[in-house]
């Protein structure tokens, strides 16, 4: 099979999700051609039968905001023409969906499949814009196949968007032996001090993340035991952190660590993985964590249910109540029999549901079923 996948390159869900499908079907022998206006951090050139594509946006005076959509219609053109491809499999609704579409109506009669797999703000916050919810809309609809990383943003899709195309139901999912290899090395304890307990929290630093609630579940936390915060990532929210914890005098206690394109390597060792989310479609750094045997403290919203059991790999509570997170928090911390066993119990959970081999196969059904009409 010759498969162009387009996604976004930064670091989030979407991006690393595209990239790992498109290395392990690289991997399994198809053809694979990926498409982005830089290169993924997670992508490994070193593969097989992987090639990247860079879409380069031209600027011209004429032009305040340069039209990406365009540029990378162009490019899935080009690629498609050339390596003859079967299907471009696009990440993320605006404008890769729309893109891909218009590719397909300019390469007739020459065919060209598109499947196009929904991750969560491209359909909750840009595409419910009144700006893009049109557009968004017809690229769904004129998509061959959609597909979905939860039932709950399936939910979310039909309600905000009102699309009328079946959407199937893939999950996010983990390489099991990449979390086996990171937890070789030192993990989260290389940053502790003595017999600190670790939590960790992973994400894009947005305010939906609520990263100011993770300090907060911290700052009860360290009250009453001795804990280190390891914040692994960065966005728009990163200085009001660091304000905050200067003006309670916690720095100490709190360890900036950036962008890590192997999270595992923090994750693996951590007593806790803290996720106060406002809304997540999947939670892909809550499944991370589970890979790496931390349970996770979370919210009850989205399809983070679908990802963590309430009581067996971690604990669910509503969106703000911090209070109730740092007494969950330190209720585990307590309790190593118990946190241990949940974290064991986590990367089971995470293995049976979400292993990379089960779910790339659901996307080669898809792929098939697409291909076959």
């Amino acid at each position: 099979m010759k498969i162009a996948i387009s996604c976004y390159p930064t670091f989030g869900g979407s991006g690393v999700v595209a990239t790992e499908l498109a290395m392990a079907l690289a991997a399994s022998g198809d053809e694979v051609h990926l498409i982005s206006y830089a290169l993924p951090f997670r992508l490994d050139l070193v593969a097989a039968r992987l090639t990247f594509h860079e879409v380069v946006v031209p600027h011209y005076p004429l032009f305040d905001y340069p039209p990406y959509s365009l540029a990378l219609a162009t490019k899935m053109v080009e690629v498609a023409r050339h390596y003859q491809l079967d299907l471009v499999h696009v990440h993320y609704a605006v404008p890769n969906a729309v893109s891909a579409v218009l590719a397909r109506q300019i390469l007739d009669p020459q065919p060209l499949k598109v499947v196009t797999t929904l991750h969560g703000t491209d359909i909750t916050l840009v595409g419910n814009d009144p700006n893009y919810l049109e557009t968004t809309r017809f690229g769904i609809e004129k998509s061959d196949a959609v597909t979905a990383v939860s039932e709950a943003l399936k939910k979310a899709t039909i309600e905000k968007i009102s699309v009328r195309s079946e959407i199937i139901v893939v999950p996010n999912f983990i390489e099991p032996e990449r979390f086996d290899r990171g937890r070789l090395g030192g993990g989260a304890r290389s940053w502790a001090k003595g017999d600190e307990k670790i939590i960790v929290h992973v994400s894009n630093f947005r305010p939906v993340k609520r990263v100011l609630d993770v300090v907060e579940v911290f700052h009860r936390v360290r009250r009453e035991l001795a804990v280190r915060l390891l914040l692994v990532g960065d966005g728009p929210d990163r200085a009001k952190v660091e304000r905050h914890c200067r003006e309670c005098d916690t720095c100490d206690d709190i360890t900036f660590i950036g962008n890590v394109a192997l999270v595992e390597q923090v994750l693996a060792g951590a007593d806790l993985f803290l996720l106060p989310s406002e809304t997540e479609s999947f939670g892909l750094s809550a499944l991370e964590a589970m890979s790496c045997e931390v349970p996770v403290i979370t919210t009850n919203v989205g399809g983070l249910p679908e990802v963590v059991d309430h009581g067996e790999t971690g604990l669910l509570f509503d969106v703000g109540d911090t209070e109730a997170m740092a007494n969950g928090a330190l209720e585990l911390l307590r309790d190593d029999r118990r946190r241990l066993a949940m974290g064991r119990l986590g990367r089971v959970r995470a293995i049976e549901r979400f292993s990379e081999d089960r779910v790339v196969e659901l996307y080669r059904d898809v792929y098939n079923s697409v291909l076959s009409r």
